[in-house]
């Protein structure tokens, strides 16, 4: 019906669809000012309690600015250097949007004791700051005046701002020129790439428009988003990267449909209205398919990965409109100027074709070879490490990382990364024994409390005109309350921040106790993410399973689908274990391996290339099962789908292994990930896993990759699809 309707009102449509395109650049073009800066954090959790509290009752927080400041001459007590530092403090504290500032001169040391916020030269010495709000208002609101006027040097003292939030907010700022870079880059080569596999520029051009669609449509259905909930900025970015892929993939797939049924010596609108019914149905599935891989992110109660879902559903909606609206419209008015120039020459089987026959002829060997290899690849996994992020994210070159290099460098401890212990309803005169406990923990060097200070079990004497926050150790808003601050070791934050907060956590207590500050955080972030990993993976395989089913009528040809992505998916995450948390090829791409791989990042990856594998498992099944339909042979069936479908999914793999590619080139370890492992899942799954291991596994099943009990069965011939002529 919709391929009918789009023949008759083509002209209409085709201006109407680029009107609606650019009203929806107009629209998305401001959305990604209306987007979100997050935290990894975890709403509701025992640190973002113990951060509520701690700022209710003690005005004060983990610090989230830092300054580094050098002596010019001398150390950081030489009286003129100690003068200055003070004087910054003051300055800091009285800074718009400061809660709350403290440095080495306001808190010092002590001869007998660890001295904290000073490098062991002595020539370095830290200002922090805690600014209070969400990180919007930090990032946004606060930050881009404080870092420029406090980033300073004159002849007593050199300055350095930096803090968490000033690293994450510069890694906001180079991921997006790091995509804006890339996409300079990926639109040309794709329209040049798109250019050789047609060889006709109208073509190429109408389906590099329908990724375009697809990046501008969705950025303006997520305009209306925001306006309900938070989305982070991150969700620009998938927009551009699965928008492209998507309408390139949905293109490909619709134009390649689209001449065949010219070249049966169909009219153009016939041949369209064919596609639609054939190619249209097939992207409307796989569409179903992406939308609902990515829609399981949803299940997380984290905003930052709930973006993703959001950006997600958005792109397939526009790709999917694209596709089987506006392009077919575009289609009846080109006719054949789509087509090859040059005689029109008949389908030969081609180099998938002999591939197929030779593995469906030994699929032992064939398939027991690829699923080696697979394996072996996918191997390094195996020794995942999930770590936390910080500053090494960024290039080197990037000022706030030269800062924290000199940090991790010259200072035994980071107090900035604190472990805080707040007590609400403690008494002060509890604290002492407890903080004593603390400190002996291994790897913690100081613990501070309203008791006093202590270091490796024992009393710390207090310094001279100590001052721990604007807030007191003792006596929140209410005239109660306690709270500890736990200093680890730089060595002991970087091999073990997670299980420090742990060992914080399991040390009995006098009172009721809540653990935050940033290691906390990050912990508790990572934490929920790794406990709802099954959920997520279980929703993806039921979703899959049911769209499949739906389309096919097997239960096996969805099983058979999810496992062959999952192998393909194992592929990627040992090229992250491999490169990004063991080193391998850091020189070459020029980031810092830090031995851990942030989770959050794998996950996204696993959707987005979970759903652009299954568009190519789509593709693949459709054409075979439509040659299983017309001929009812389970084997040849096979290698006669794959000789129609391997070009078409050859072609899309290897634009979109370029384009994934050209992000490898970004100064942002995140974006180096994506392009890295999403170039190689794409390579590998258009070859090993859909050229060889599909077509062995589908002739080892036989009739049987098309088998389902007799009750679903006839709940397919009520609900399903048949793509019978």
């Amino acid at each position: 019906m919709l391929g009918r309707l789009v023949v008759r009102r083509a002209g209409w449509l085709v201006a109407v669809s680029v009107l609606v395109t650019v009203l929806a650049a107009v629209v998305g073009a401001g959305t990604i000012s209306a987007l979100s800066l997050n935290r990894f954090e975890a709403p509701g959790s025992e640190s973002m309690r113990a951060r509520d509290d701690l700022a209710r009752l003690f005005g004060t927080g983990s610090p989230n600015v830092a300054l580094l400041v050098t002596a010019r001459e001398g150390t950081a007590d030489t009286p003129r250097v100690a003068a200055a530092g003070r004087a910054l403090t003051r300055e800091l504290a009285a800074h718009p949007g400061v809660g709350d500032a403290w440095s080495y001169w306001t808190r010092g040391g002590t001869a007998s004791g660890p001295v904290t916020l000073r490098s062991d030269d002595g020539r370095r010495a830290m200002v922090l700051a805690w600014v209070p709000g969400d990180a919007d208002k930090v990032r946004r609101e606060v930050l881009p005046a404080l870092t420029p006027r406090f980033t300073r040097s004159d002849a007593v003292i050199d300055v350095r701002a930096g803090g968490s939030d000033e690293v994450f907010r510069m890694v906001m700022e180079q991921a997006r020129r790091d995509f804006v870079r890339a996409e300079l880059v990926v639109l040309p080569m794709a329209l040049l790439l798109l250019w050789l596999v047609y060889r006709r520029l109208p073509a190429a051009l109408v389906t590099l428009g329908v990724g375009l669609f697809a990046v501008a449509g969705s950025l303006a259905l997520l305009r209306g988003v925001v306006l309900f909930t938070e989305v982070s900025t991150f969700a620009s970015n998938i927009a551009l990267v699965m928008g492209v892929g998507l309408g390139v993939d949905y293109g490909l797939f619709m134009i390649f449909r689209f001449r065949e049924e010219l070249r049966r010596g169909l009219a153009a609108p016939e041949a369209v209205t064919r596609t639609m019914r054939t190619a249209g149905r097939t992207v409307l599935f796989s569409g179903v398919t992406v939308a609902a891989s990515l829609s399981a992110l949803f299940a997380f109660p984290f905003p930052f990965l709930r973006s993703f879902a959001y950006a997600g559903v958005a792109v397939v909606l526009a790709a999917v409109t694209g596709a089987t609206v506006m392009l077919p419209a575009a289609l009846v008015l080109l006719g054949r100027r789509v087509e090859r120039r040059g005689p029109v020459r008949e389908v030969t089987p081609g180099f998938w074709h002999g591939v197929a026959l030779r593995v469906v002829r030994r699929p032992w060997a064939f398939g027991g070879a690829a699923l080696a290899v697979v394996l072996l690849l996918g191997s390094p996994f195996l020794g995942v490490r999930f770590g936390l992020p910080d500053d090494r994210v960024l290039p080197s070159s990037a000022p706030v990382r030269q800062m924290y290099d000199q940090i991790r460098a010259g200072f035994a401890q980071e107090e900035a990364d604190a472990v805080h212990v707040v007590a609400p309803e403690g008494s002060p005169a509890q604290a002492g024994p407890y903080a004593a406990a603390l400190s002996r923990i291994d790897g913690v060097v100081r613990v501070d409390s309203a008791a006093g200070s202590y270091a490796h079990g024992g009393p710390v004497p207090a310094p001279q005109g100590v001052h721990f926050t604007s807030g007191s150790l003792a006596g929140g808003a209410s005239g109660s309350g306690t709270w500890v601050s736990v200093v680890a070791s730089s060595d002991r934050l970087d091999s073990g921040a997670v299980e420090l907060v742990r060992q914080v956590r399991a040390l009995p207590a006098p009172f009721a106790v809540e653990v935050g500050g940033y290691p906390a955080e990050l912990a508790d972030y990572r934490d929920g993410v790794t406990a709802r990993l099954p959920l997520i993976g279980l929703l993806i395989v039921l979703v899959t399973f049911v769209v499949l089913f739906l389309m096919t009528g097997s239960v096996v040809a969805p099983l058979k689908a999810s496992a062959l992505n999952l192998l393909s998916l194992s592929v990627m995450f040992g090229a992250l274990v491999f490169v990004f948390q063991d080193g391998h090829l850091s020189g070459l791409l020029g980031f810092t391996p830090t031995g851990s791989i942030e989770p959050s990042v794998p996950i996204l990856m696993f959707c987005v290339a979970y759903g652009l594998s299954m568009d190519y498992e789509v593709f693949l099944l459709a054409r075979i099962k439509e040659e299983y339909d017309r001929t009812d042979d389970a084997v040849l069936s096979v290698p006669a789908g794959i000789a129609r479908s391997a070009p078409l999914v050859t072609a899309a793999a290897a634009i979109l292994a370029v384009s994934f590619a050209a992000y490898a080139t970004g100064r942002v370890v995140f974006l180096q990930q994506l392009g890295i492992g999403m170039a190689l899942t794409i390579a590998v799954d258009a070859t090993l896993i859909r050229g060889v291991l599909l077509p062995a596994v589908m002739r080892l099943a036989g009739p049987a990759s098309w088998w389902a009990p007799a009750p679903l069965r006839r709940l397919h011939r009520a609900l399903g699809v048949s793509d019978r002529a």
